[in-house]
């Protein structure tokens, strides 16, 4: 009987950041400086017969939540929100916060704590060797997925020690 045989050895390593990053606005300055500096040298590829960019977005996402107090402080409520990009996550929120239906319902006051807020947002990238792979982006931490070769890994690690909102 035949025995498997790898063909390639796919890797993954994440970055655990000190402290969280600051908020949404922080991170999508981050994103937007990679989609337009490009710092890893990826480089433009044709798929199903369409050039794709060297790097974009592959998945984008942002929670949060909405509590509800009542006049002595107690929770009453709690609306949890996700949505698929930066501005609509403001929109659904500032929303949720003007809806006095909403509130009545609840029976509280609603208040957004924007440090319980979380996002996710995943980089495809197309390394100049041919490889493509992920660098996704958390509150917490960097993660890189899906790469054989150890110089893509020390590209983006070179890279994310010149960021300081990464330390």
């Amino acid at each position: 009987m035949a025995d498997f045989v790898s063909k390639s050895v796919v890797k993954s390593a994440e970055w655990v950041l000190a402290t969280p990053l600051a908020g949404k606005a922080v991170l999508n300055t981050i994103i937007g400086n990679i989609l337009v500096d490009n710092p890893w040298g990826c480089t433009s590829y044709i798929s199903g017969g369409d050039t794709l960019p060297a790097v974009a977005k592959s998945s984008e996402y942002y929670t949060g939540t909405v509590i509800y107090e009542n006049n002595d402080g107690k929770q009453v409520g709690r609306i949890s929100v996700r949505s698929p990009a930066s501005g609509a996550f403001d929109t659904t929120i500032a929303s949720i916060l003007a809806n006095s239906a909403i509130e009545t319902a609840m029976g509280g006051t609603p208040s957004h704590d924007s440090s319980e807020d979380g996002f996710n947002i995943t980089l495809k990238c197309h390394a100049e060797n041919g490889e493509l792979y992920n660098v996704s982006f958390k509150r917490d931490k960097v993660s890189i997925s899906s790469y054989e070769s150890d110089s893509i890994l020390t590209s983006v690690e070179t890279w994310a020690d010149t960021v300081s909102e990464l330390a």
